[in-house]
């Protein structure tokens, strides 16, 4: 009988989701092909993505090609330690992996954030766990307006509500507009970001003597999050760790690819 009641159940979902199937059908995550379930890719996209696993900088999170042996850090790590205690991606920006952040930031396709959110969280948990609150990297008010959304706060918000961590959109500022780092090299990308961002004083109390986690959609050269965590340490974080969900791996940053995000 119970058996009968949950199959009754779950026929009645399908019928009650069937016309929004006809009117709305799921499209691969990567290049809108019609596939069987919201949120999944196509055969062809699928072999195109590739997830950043261990070994990795436990710093910086780039992957290894061996295990070379626990807390080990990547040269760049060494040379150059960043403001923020440890970042991790899940993928690596190409193929089907770069055309779902570019779809996010540029074609209006938010629906994808909790999809992308959850390969963050499996690719993040530790920092997730850790994490007193949830910060987005802020767009300035300017292109905010144009573009309607912050790509980056869509996937603050979903990691917050699938673990439920306090999200804090508003904790971090972009006081003045910059360049979009398109097309961009290292410096100039530094030199962009540079004094853009601060904690405004009545959010101070959101992020003072907490580990915040910072959330972006790629991360490319590192620039823009080291911005906002010395922000974030201007206002009183106690510590700060970087969560993305493409990671644009060294070697593969050109700055004359407009699809660089």
């Amino acid at each position: 009988m119970a058996d009968r009641g949950a199959e009754f159940k779950r026929w009645k979902e399908v019928l009650a989701n069937l016309p929004a199937r006809i009117l709305f059908p799921p499209v691969c995550a990567g290049c809108r092909r019609l596939v069987a379930a919201p949120g999944t890719l196509c055969g062809q996209c699928w072999p195109t993505l590739r997830f950043i696993e261990r070994p990795w900088c436990e710093v910086l999170g780039t992957p290894f090609s061996h295990e070379i042996g626990e807390g080990i850090l990547s040269a760049d790590a060494i040379a150059n330690p960043p403001p923020f205690a440890r970042a991790r991606s899940a993928v690596v920006y190409e193929g089907a992996a770069r055309q779902m952040a570019l779809g996010l930031k540029f074609r209006d396709r938010t629906e994808l954030g909790p999809w992308m959110a959850r390969w963050m969280m499996r690719a993040g948990g530790e920092l997730v766990a850790d994490a007193d609150v949830i910060v987005p990297v802020p767009l300035h008010r300017r292109r905010f307006f144009w573009r309607r959304f912050n790509q980056s706060a869509e996937l603050a918000r979903a990691i917050g509500v699938q673990s439920g961590k306090p999200f804090a959109p508003d904790a971090v500022i972009r006081v003045r507009p910059t360049r979009q780092q398109v097309g961009l090299g290292a410096r100039e990308r530094e030199t962009n970001v540079r004094g853009a961002f601060r904690v405004p004083t009545e959010a101070e109390i959101l992020v003072r003597g907490r580990r915040v986690l910072l959330v972006d959609d790629v991360y490319t050269t590192g620039t823009t999050v080291s911005a906002v965590t010395r922000a974030l340490k201007r206002g009183g974080a106690a510590e700060v760790d970087v969560l993305t969900f493409a990671r644009v791996l060294p070697g593969d940053f050109r700055p004359d690819d407009a699809g660089t995000i």
